[in-house]
């Protein structure tokens, strides 16, 4: 790895407490409590009816990819050493969609529909990112 470190999010207001259930190796997105729709990235409002309640629901852990793209050329140095890689979307069976990365699968093996469930990357004691590997046992999400 480089010198420099690589960003990370910021542990603030919604975001933060999206990322303290990751550390607790726990995926929850919001749930609003009036029409029972998902969100992702975390807000305070409902997209869909425009409620101001909601929860942290947990989520089931399981996914398929959306879409990816191969990085050659970070525009970071601290991704330098990590090239190629491969960002993904991934669709979560609650509905919502999660940027990060498939672990256990080289960038020429990603194929949309690829059944993903969640693991962990504890980064630092205040970090833990959501990632991806396989699904095991050929799970396909419902």
């Amino acid at each position: 790895m480089t010198s420099a470190a690589k960003p990370v999010p910021l542990l603030r207001h919604l975001s933060g407490e999206f990322y303290a259930h990751c550390r607790s190796h726990e995926l929850r997105f919001q749930r609003c409590t009036q029409c029972r729709s998902w969100r992702h990235v975390p807000r305070q409002t409902c997209a869909r009816c425009g409620a101001w309640d909601w929860e942290w629901a947990r989520s089931s852990g399981h996914g398929t990819v959306f879409t990816w793209t191969v990085v050659r050329r970070p525009m970071h140095p601290a991704f330098a050493s990590a090239a190629p890689y491969a960002p993904c979307v991934i669709e979560m069976e609650e509905g919502v969609r999660v940027v990060s990365e498939v672990v256990d699968c080289a960038p020429a093996d990603l194929r949309k529909g690829l059944a993903v469930e969640v693991v962990f990357d504890d980064v630092t004691p205040e970090l833990t990112l959501p990632k991806f590997r396989r699904a095991s046992g050929g799970r396909r999400p419902s």
